[in-house]
Parts: C-alpha cells; structure tokens; sequence
C-alpha cells in the first residue's frame, strides 16, 4: 500500500502530496479540471506501466515547468519508489530507495490495476478495445504476453506487406512459422486468465472466442494447433480488394455474460455494464492477491458514475472488503460517504499552484 505520494510538475499540479494515513480507500474529489485524473495517472506509473492514459511523457510534464516531473511514493513497509522523467530524456526512469532501477523492478513493488470512463462502453465498441482491456490484465501475471502481443500484430503487418508486394514463398513459409507460435501462446494465455478470472466472479462470467482458442478449447495441444493454423495461413495468402483477410489472434474477442439478468453485457443497460465493470476489476484484484500474495491497487476514475444509490452501495460494501488500496476520484464527496475505511481528498485549481490536502480519515 502507499503511505504517501508526492507530485511534482506532473499535469497541472506544480507541486502536491497526498498521504493516505494508512486507510485502504483513498477518495479524490473535485470539480472538472482539477487534476483528480491526473493523481491516478501518476499513481498509475508506480508499477512501472506508462500510465492508465498511455500519454506521450512531454504531454504529461507540467506547461510552464522544467519538462520533466516525478512521482515519488512511499509505501507501508517504508520503501521509498519513484518515476522520473527529464526534459530531452527519450522515457521516463525509475528508482528504488534512491538506487536506479528498471521500470519492470517497479512491479515488484506494486500491483496496479484501473477503470477509466473510456472502458464505460467496452462491451458495446470494437473487438479491438476488448482485446486490449483484456490483453492488459492478462499481461498482469504473464510478463510476455503484451509483448507476444506485440509482436503478433507486428508480424502480421509483415505478411500483409510481404503479399502484397508478391514475395517468395519461402519468405512467407518463415512468417507464418512464426505467427503461428505465438498465436498459440497468446490464444493459451488469454484461455488461462479468463478460467482463472472466472473462479473469482459470482454475478457474471467472462468467454474467449476465436480461431485459434477454439482450437485449444476443445482439446488440441499445442504442437496440433500450431501446425492446423500454420496450414490455414498457407492457405490463405489470397488478397482480396488488395487487403489481407485472415483469422487468428487479433480478430478474437472476449464476451462477458451477466448471470444475473442471464443477457450478455452489451444487452444490459450502462448502470450495469458499469456494475459487470466494477465486479471484472475487483475479481482481478482477488486474482492478482492470490498469485502474488501482494495487495494491488485498483484506480477507479469516476468510480460512481453511471450507478444508482443500490449499486454504489455494492460497490462501497465490496470495496471495503477487497483485500487492496483503492484510489476513487469522483465531483461530490458526499457520494462516497459511506465508503469504510477512506481518507478523503479534496482537489482545488488554484491560480497558481493546484493544493491537494487530506480530509479526516473515517473512523
């Protein structure tokens, strides 16, 4: 958990530290612009990930500063982590009480996990969106799968290239050796997780679809899956209205189905999409304790938006009952009285510095 976590020069705040006094529940609140946002963010960046914006580090360096900022944070047991980022620096850095570290080290030391209002209408936009949000927490307990993920699209794009410009055979014969491999892996890694998620979901339940996980679904083995989709790829090198049409991998999606209202969740309404949300997040939270034996953070970016005063009161009750610090920004603290175990922040936009300071702490 943190204890404490200082700004400075990151978004609009020039300089601003929060200490959570060793509450589990940390509430941000606030008018628009204000910076709520931009606290998650840095939050974000102590595990090492480039933050829950993915923003380019000059954009997230304060207008006006240095253009550089860092976030420095010390957690419970008193180890001191930060990320820093100097102006004509090409990435942001990292250290661990005062020594350099890796950014990957950073993971060691906390577990991030976050909502944003972007995900509100995952399960109503492209395929696209759901891998990625999928694909993120995967890579969570499986440190190659972003970049097996990577490098799938990657070669992907080598092969429509590679068609399109008429290459040999034996080119081609080498890509699709490789693209099969790591289709494998990735369709393995995403069945895994879902199986894994599924333990810790009561109210809903989360699906894989697609060519090749099918295929590890209904019992073929690695070895006979790669070679069976290593024999569609060489049979689909046809280009049609000169764009590469083929399956795998990057064309899957994930579906999550309400048990509750026994629909799909892109049939239910947004205050329950939310909700099917909010359960993901805190099942993760449950998954990511139990193989690591460290409490996460999970970020919660308008955490109460969308929900009625039934569903908030849910998600209040399972938050105090996640095993894990939660970091909620939210306009009216008066929604968020009834959170247990909250340290209360209020975020003001002053003329010239933006001054975050703690409320009291329930009792």
């Amino acid at each position: 958990m943190i204890n404490s976590v200082t700004l400075t020069n990151f978004r609009n705040h020039k300089l601003c530290r929060i200490q959570t006094h060793g509450q589990r529940n940390v509430i941000i609140t606030g008018p628009n612009g204000a910076g709520k946002t931009a606290v998650l963010e840095a939050v974000s960046m102590l595990g090492g990930d480039r933050g829950l914006r993915g923003a380019p580090m000059t954009d997230i360096a304060r207008f006006g500063g240095d253009g550089g900022f860092s976030v420095f944070a010390l957690l419970n047991d008193d180890t001191e982590i930060s990320v820093y980022f100097t102006a004509g620096d090409s990435n942001r850095r990292a250290r661990i009480d005062g020594d350099n570290a890796t950014l990957a080290d950073l993971s060691t030391q906390l577990r991030t996990i976050w909502l944003t209002p972007r995900e509100d209408r995952l399960f109503v936009d492209a395929a696209s969106d759901r891998r990625a949000f999928f694909d993120r927490l995967t890579g969570s307990f499986d440190a190659t799968h972003s970049g097996r993920v990577a490098r799938l699209s990657k070669l992907m794009s080598e092969r429509a290239f590679a068609l399109k410009n008429g290459n040999d055979a034996r080119w081609l014969d080498a890509l699709d050796a490789q693209i099969s491999g790591l289709a494998v892996a990735v369709a393995y890694a995403r069945i895994m997780y879902a199986g894994e998620l599924n333990y810790f979901l009561s109210d809903c339940a989360v699906t894989v679809s697609g060519m090749v996980e099918q295929m590890l679904i209904d019992g073929t083995g690695a070895t006979a899956a790669e070679r069976q989709y290593t024999e569609y790829l060489h049979s689909a090198r046809e280009l049609i209205a000169d764009k590469m049409i083929v399956d795998g991998p990057h064309k899957s999606d994930f579906g999550v189905f309400n048990k509750m209202l026994n629909l799909p969740a892109a049939l239910t309404s947004t205050g329950q999409q939310k909700t099917v949300l909010l359960n993901l997040i805190l099942a993760h939270a449950k998954l990511m304790h139990t193989k690591t034996n460290r409490r996460p953070l999970i970020l919660l970016d308008e955490a109460a938006a969308h929900l009625d005063a039934n569903a908030r009161a849910k998600l209040f009750a399972d938050l105090g009952a996640a095993d894990a610090q939660v970091w909620a920004t939210g306009l009216d603290a008066n929604v968020f009285a009834d959170v247990p175990n909250a340290v209360f922040v209020t975020c003001n936009d002053g003329e010239i510095n933006n001054i975050l300071w703690s409320g009291q702490k329930n009792e």
